[in-house]
């Protein structure tokens, strides 16, 4: 099943079941991805897909950030909220101790030394975890390993 499809269904339950903060965040997902799939051009491929899911999720994660230091928490719980069902869509994240191993083998693969190998490991690595790990996990990680 496709995303779409599978937005379509969840979206037809959430109406039945009257889940209007979920239904909001399914449409919101949604108009992402048709907007992406106009700007492209195109319909858009699996990985497209997680391209605009990752964005909605860092866009939510950031806003998150900012009202917590603002001190907001009618928005704090609103966006927390958006941002489980945004992750229900994401494929499944990896653990850290994952992500290191990956880390590890990338930085053997690429003969990563230095700190000034960073870039040429990050941009062998990002493809490999896209969508299943966060990207400052990852370049800590890389930072670690560097050092």
């Amino acid at each position: 099943m496709s995303l779409l499809e599978r937005l379509n269904e969840d979206m037809k339950q959430a109406m039945r079941n009257k889940e209007k903060e979920k239904l909001t965040v399914i449409r919101m997902i949604k108009a992402s991805l048709q907007n992406e799939a106009i700007k492209l051009g195109k319909e858009l491929n699996e990985e497209q897909e997680l391209t605009v899911l990752s964005r909605e999720v860092k866009q939510r994660k950031d806003s998150l950030h900012e009202f917590e230091k603002a001190g907001r928490e009618d928005l704090v719980e609103k966006i927390r909220t958006e941002l489980q069902y945004v992750e229900l869509y994401m494929p499944k994240q990896l653990s850290e101790e994952e992500v290191s191993k990956i880390v590890a083998e990338t930085v053997t693969e690429t003969g990563a030394s230095s700190k000034a190998d960073m870039g040429k490991v990050m941009a062998a690595i990002m493809p490999k975890v896209k969508g299943k790990a966060d990207g400052s996990l990852v370049n800590k990680l890389v930072q670690q390993h560097l050092s």
